[in-house]
């Protein structure tokens, strides 16, 4: 086991990974803000000169484009804010996007191989249900019980003062 300390170019870059990483910040961040941002500007636009200039009792309403912006504004971040929290905290639409998420992650389902889940965390669960089990039984715990849960203690301690294990980028 190869123990190496955690910073940004060990840990969250690896190699033959950056175009990925890139394309994946790239798609971020054009269908988080950019599109949402000319979506929003194109949806304010056709609406006002191709519907609210067309009819004038909706032009009463709206007299000018800087007026209708402020009116929707007003109007439209509350009321979107309002639904994206019915969206997560009251259907059942969010938990069943997590749901698919979950079914479909590979981290959810396998360790991955030499990371601090499979070196420290995990086996620090064994462990634990081992002398919980022994406990139980009124078994006597064991000097090798005792040298496994210390040996999991000083990788606990190593990740607490900053270290980390490499991870294989495989499972």
């Amino acid at each position: 086991m190869k123990l190496i300390y955690a910073d940004k170019k060990n840990v969250f870059m690896r190699k033959g990974r950056r175009g990925f990483r890139f394309w994946y910040y790239f798609r971020s961040g054009y269908g988080t803000y950019f599109a949402f941002i000319l979506a929003a500007i194109n949806t304010l636009t056709v609406t006002y000169y191709l519907a609210i200039e067309k009819f004038p009792v909706l032009q009463a309403l709206f007299p000018s484009f800087g007026q209708y912006i402020l009116i929707i504004a007003c109007i439209g971040i509350p009321l979107l804010t309002v639904i994206g929290y019915i969206h997560y905290k009251r259907t059942a639409a969010f938990s069943s996007e997590m749901d698919v998420q979950i079914e479909v992650n590979p981290y959810v389902y396998k360790l991955p191989k030499n990371g601090w889940w499979q070196q420290a965390l995990f086996p620090l669960f064994l462990v634990q249900s081992q002398l919980i089990s022994k406990i139980s039984r009124n078994e006597k715990i064991t000097d090798a019980d005792l040298k496994s849960l210390e040996e999991i203690q000083k990788k606990l301690d190593y990740m607490i003062k900053g270290g980390s294990f490499e991870q294989s980028t495989k499972f």
